[in-house]
């Protein structure tokens, strides 16, 4: 079973690229891998068949497989079906179509999590394939994305079945939780829960099973969703995909038969969905649109047998679902190839096509005919199982007769617009059509009577599964005697003629006095919008401090109402080990309060590294060196980069807030550094099991081979983390750096000078030269700069070597040599700059990004895990014994990550607002001239 799966990943991987090579023909080909999941369904006829493996152990999550009768008639409809629909694609779609590959496969891709849907035992991974279902009938519903109406269907069916599904997974989660496990086998094989919360359990699956088989009142979807192919229409509205909502209702029923909410929710609610959808099929004159309906209604008849609860009745549900996915794919099929051959599916401009036509009139009528629940195909042996199932219930009976009715009415409707000779109406000029396309519908129809002929062997496969819902014994069969089924039979094709001939009669059939679903679901669709645009509006008003206040007050609210009524507090609270950890605690809260008074930009910046200054102390005071180097050097290049900024801004605050305001940001600033202070006190103090940290001391050594806890943790025990956060990094620095200022000569190391013309610096030993950057800076500080630079960039690899034993590291290291670039710009501006680092940053982070994974990649590659490191200890005549761990290679990337994001942030917000503000300058003076002259 995990192979079939595997088959359909990677057949709809390489469909696009087979495709484009081969052309339509391919699909001929890939029709064979959902063939395979048939034929190997129909090998093991009357077999349980059940896989597990291990995906998720720590949520005892198992991707368990198993295949009983009820998944078997799945299998054989979803590949069966599947394969003729796909084979029938190759000539629906015009030879050389762009957009046939991604069709194809997407296709198979639904076909491979349908057939997931259907084999999955784990109640978990049946949601994950259920979500997969609707994530690729999104994109089929969508394949014309230039269309509107498909852009609006696709959102909409993906909306209503999410939404359906989300509901469904608390209903699993409810009874996984209960049952200790998520394995349906042996969820009916232990004790439910009894009372509401089983039948909470089951409202809430229904919820998702409903919706995703169109069942009243989320039936609107449907017939919005013919925006489709007429291939996928076939296959995911007819066969397939709507199936998944009454498979999982057959297939838990034996759980839920006795659940009084589950039967009446599931009867009520197919009764409605089969009388309106049969009454609005009977409205509409696109013989798609008719189709649609219809297969509304006949889902809502599958709804009632399943959902019955009963032997007799599952039975009928299982002949009937077979039975509609042959002949109502077929009658798709048959619409297909009267659109491709006429140009049009309207049946009021449709005429003399039987004629000229016969092989598809054939087909169409043998399929009607199985939909009408004549002798000897499908539908007449799962009609005659309906109405045996309820001849005790002539409410439920009554109903059924009448949506049969309404079945054999607009299932004449079909036959008579699509294929009558129509006086009134000019004959219907088709295009030939050859065997390709109309054998598909022709065979789907023929097979309708191997379920007729055999109903027997099929009864005696989903026996087992029958008898798990109890009540008198019945057999499926393609006669039973006379009795009441063959009289309400007969009853039923009366009423069909009789309706048909009156709606022939009437000029329109009469509107429905039902609530309109889709309205309803517009307008609350209309009201999210709203609520949206009105809450975006409050919130997002442009202003950085409104905004931020709004987040923190959020912050306060549910902060201080978990603290409220969470556990009560650990008693015994010590505020500082050591008196000098009162001092820098005083030291950071002073320079907050400090900073949210300052009136100069310059001056609040200072104050605000302060209190980072302060935190470095308490790391100290807390015996964690490495990371108050890290916070030092942090603190320090955060510094500097304000001040890249704040050297062009105004020196005080553009606006000074009002009183009031003033009085309010201090009231928010302080609750949430006192309710941040509680939950981490509440989080730290609340702590039960053992941290796993206490084992980092000796896994540093035997596993790492270094000392330092920290940036072992970093680059070997923790790699994985460290990996996504650099990436992010790299992201970031790019993205932001770009969208700040982004100019090829700052990337290729020119400059500008005011004029735009481009120099490369002075010559000699001091590259800035004389440009106006140099003659802005002192040049002792020149002088200076150029003497310690190389001492620094030699520290900070000693820093980066060394971080493994003792303070420091790659971050560390790269800090520091980002800070001697950055005395560089300072010193000489951005020919100095390019002359310390004449590399593209963008290069330089990539490169470290490239390190960092080729790292893990070597280890696998060695035979370890990604990211395993190895020590290696050698013994060298002139340095002695070397003790190095390949995890400092990790080290290496991160080191350059950090200097390419450093040299980023240099050249967009250093030497390009340098440029910018010399440009203007010079413009001005220019502009003044002009004036001057002017005047003169």
């Amino acid at each position: 079973m995990l192979l079939l799966l595997i088959l359909h990943a990677v057949a709809a991987l390489s469909a696009p690229l087979l495709v484009r090579a081969g052309g339509n023909r391919v699909l001929y080909g890939l029709a064979l891998v959902p063939a395979a999941a048939s034929a190997w369904a129909f090998a093991n006829t009357g077999d349980v068949k059940s896989e597990t493996y291990p995906w998720v152990p720590h949520l005892d999550v198992d991707l368990a497989l198993r295949m009983g009768p009820l998944a078997w008639l799945m299998l054989l409809v979803v590949g069966g079906i599947g394969a003729v629909v796909l084979a029938y694609s190759s000539k629906y779609f015009t030879e050389g179509d762009p957009n046939l590959g991604r069709f194809a496969g997407v296709f198979l891709g639904f076909a491979g999590a349908m057939t997931g849907l259907v084999l999955s035992d784990d109640l978990i991974v049946l949601y994950v394939f259920w979500e997969l279902t609707t994530v690729f009938s999104y994109l089929l519903i969508g394949h014309s994305p230039e269309q509107a109406a498909a852009r609006r269907a696709a959102m909409q069916a993906l909306v209503v079945t999410t939404a359906g599904g989300l509901a469904m997974l608390v209903g699993f989660v409810m009874l996984g939780e209960h049952a200790g496990t998520y394995k349906w086998s042996e969820i009916t094989a232990g004790q439910l829960p009894e009372g509401g919360y089983l039948a909470t359990a089951a409202v809430l699956i229904l919820a998702g099973a409903l919706s995703k088989s169109a069942i009243f009142p989320f039936s609107f979807w449907l017939p919005s969703a013919m925006a489709a192919p007429t291939p996928a229409s076939a296959y995911l509205h007819a066969a397939s995909m709507v199936k998944a909502g009454v498979f999982l209702i057959g297939l838990l029923g034996p759980a839920f038969g006795d659940v009084v909410a589950w039967r009446w929710v599931t009867v009520a609610a197919g009764v409605v969905t089969m009388l309106l959808g049969g009454w609005a099929a009977m409205r509409q004159h696109d013989l798609k649109l008719v189709l649609a309906y219809g297969t509304v209604s006949q889902l809502g008849l599958l709804t009632v047998a399943f959902g019955a609860g009963s032997r007799t009745a599952a039975l009928a549900g299982a002949a009937l679902l077979v039975s509609h996915a042959l002949f109502k794919a077929a009658l798709f099929l048959v619409v297909g190839v009267i659109d491709h051959a006429t140009g049009t599916r309207d049946l009021r401009e449709l005429s003399g096509l039987g004629r000229r036509m016969p092989a598809l009139a054939i087909a169409a009528t043998l399929a009607v005919a199985s939909m009408a629940g004549l002798p000897p195909l499908a539908g007449f042996v799962g009609k005659e199982a309906a109405f045996a199932a309820f001849e005790q219930e002539p409410l439920i009976l009554l109903a059924l007769v009448a949506g049969s009715g309404l079945t054999v009415a607009y299932g004449l409707r079909v036959l008579w617009g699509a294929f009558a000779d129509k006086p009134d109406t000019a004959r219907a000029l088709p295009t030939p059509s050859g065997a390709a396309l109309v054998g598909p519908p022709l065979l789907l129809a023929c097979a309708g009577l191997i379920p007729g002929l055999f109903a027997t062997r099929l009864d005696g496969v989903l026996a087992p599964w029958a008898a798990e819902f109890g009540g008198p014994a019945y057999h499926l069969g393609l006669w039973h005697g006379f009795g009441l089924p063959v009289l309400l039979s007969v009853v039923v094709l009366g009423l069909g003629l009789s309706i048909f001939a009156a709606a022939r009669r009437r000029d329109s059939w009469p509107a429905q006095r039902f609530p309109a679903a889709e309205s309803v679901y517009r307008r609350i669709m209309g009201a999210v919008d709203r609520a949206a645009v009105e809450v975006t509006g409050f919130t997002q008003r442009g202003s950085l401090p409104f905004s931020l206040g709004m987040i923190l007050v959020v912050m306060v609210v549910i902060g201080t109402v978990t603290l409220a009524l969470g556990a009560p507090w650990p008693a015994g609270i010590r505020l500082w080990d050591s008196p000098l950890q009162l001092v820098a605690g005083a030291v950071v809260a002073a320079s907050a309060l400090l900073a949210a008074r300052a009136r100069r930009r310059m001056t609040a910046m200072i104050l605000v590294g302060v209190g980072g200054y302060g935190m470095a102390v308490l790391f100290i005071l807390h015996g964690a060196p490495d990371l108050a180097l890290t916070q030092f050097l942090v603190e320090t290049a955060t510094i500097v980069m304000f001040l890249l900024v704040l050297r062009r801004l105004p020196a005080f605050f553009s606006a000074r807030p009002l009183v009031g305001s003033r009085v309010v940001r201090n009231v928010v600033a302080v609750a949430s550094g006192l309710v941040a202070a509680g939950m981490a006190y509440a989080a730290v103090s609340g702590r039960q099991a053992v941290p796993i940290s206490v084992d980092f001391p000796d896994l540093a050594v035997s596993y790492g081979g270094g000392t330092n806890i920290v940036n072992v943790a970093l680059v070997d025990i923790r790699a994985w983390d460290t990996m996504g956060e650099i990436s992010v990094l790299v992201v970031a620095a790019t993205g932001v750096a770009s969208l700040i200022f982004r100019r090829d000569d700052a990337l290729r190391g020119r400059s500008t000078s005011p004029s735009g013309s481009l120099t490369n610096g002075g010559p000699g030993w001091l590259r800035a030269g004389d440009t106006p950057e140099a003659r802005r800076q002192s040049i002792i500080l020149q002088v200076v700069t150029r003497l310690l630079f190389h001492t620094i960039v030699l520290f900070s690899i000693y820093l980066l070597f060394s971080g493994h034993n003792e303070p420091g590291g790659g971050f560390a290291g790269g800090l520091v040599a980002g800070l001697a670039l950055t005395t560089r710009y300072l010193a000489g501006g951005k020919p100095e700059l390019n002359a310390a680092a004449p590399v593209d940053a963008g290069l330089v982070l990539g490169t470290g990004l490239l390190i960092a994974v080729g790292s893990g990649l070597a280890a696998m590659i060695a035979g370890g895990q990604v990211l395993q490191s190895a020590l290696i200890d050698l013994h060298l005549p002139v340095l002695g014994h070397i003790h190095f761990a390949t995890s400092a290679v990790f080290d290496i990337g991160v080191y350059l990550i950090v200097v390419g994001l450093v040299l980023e942030i240099l050249r967009s917000l250093g030497a390009e607002l340098d440029r910018r503000h010399d440009a203007g300058s010079a413009s001005e003076a220019a502009t003044g001239d002009d004036r001057v002259k002017e005047l003169v």
